[in-house]
């Protein structure tokens, strides 16, 4: 029998915690609860969870600044919770890694929904490295290896952690190195039918991409005003 997927819950509201609590256990996933970000981080390291369910706002520790803990050592699928719909508020989140955001009040189908889809791209990602019958998928480029087999990246022989997302991204661009794709194109490639979001998804991600490569002197991640973005090669 396969282990249920753990989901950690992060709402100071305990009514809905609980209610969320008891949709996932519906759908076979083991729950448990934290009230506060400093619970949230502690539970996390002992959890060990498969996905959080994190509101942003919380006592003490805001949800942001719990994303941004947690981040420093981890590519946990994070959905972040919020009654606030502001663009700026999920800009943000996407933007310190969230992998997607749900508006409160949310539709209890919807939710979960979203968790499996989240679930399911980053378990088919954590699994893609172990097969050893998918051929070695690898682009190089001065001072950069992108590795898409062990999800790995390289640059100045440093090696760079990053979401998978991030990682398939940059893979992508840098495979059709000089080739222009609009954001859609890009949406549809990375995040396939099953992503719930919009195109400023792309543009959050390619921005974390410039903030780890800045200023290289051969290539560069260029956006092409009214069209997407590309791989910029130009070296020798």
């Amino acid at each position: 029998m396969l282990d249920r997927q753990k989901i950690l819950i992060v709402d100071d509201d305990e009514n809905i915690a609980e209610l969320v609590s008891l949709y996932l256990t519906k759908e076979c996933f083991d729950t448990k609860i934290a009230n506060d970000g400093e619970a949230a981080i502690s539970v996390f390291k002992t959890y060990m969870p498969d996905l959080m369910l994190l509101d942003i706002m919380l006592p003490g520790i805001d949800g942001y600044e719990v994303l941004r803990e947690i981040r420093k050592s981890s590519s946990l699928p994070i959905i972040l919770l919020s009654a606030k719909g502001e663009t700026f508020d999920k800009v943000l989140g996407l933007e310190l890694g969230a992998d997607d955001y749900i508006m409160k009040p949310f539709d209890s189908k919807e939710m979960v929904a979203r968790v499996k889809a989240v679930l399911r791209r980053f378990v088919h990602e954590k699994n893609v490295p172990d097969t050893d019958e998918l051929p070695k998928e690898c682009v190089f480029f001065p001072d950069l290896i992108v590795n898409q087999t062990d999800y790995s990246v390289t640059y100045n022989n440093k090696k760079i952690e990053m979401p998978p997302k991030e990682l398939e991204l940059l893979y992508f661009l840098a495979s059709h190195a000089n080739q222009v794709f609009t954001r859609e194109q890009i949406l549809d490639h990375i995040w396939s039918y099953d992503y719930i979001g919009d195109t400023r998804t792309v543009d959050v991600h390619i921005k974390r991409l410039r903030e780890k490569f800045k200023d290289h002197p051969e290539w560069e991640i260029k956006t092409v005003w009214g069209i997407g973005y590309k791989f910029d090669y130009h070296g020798k």
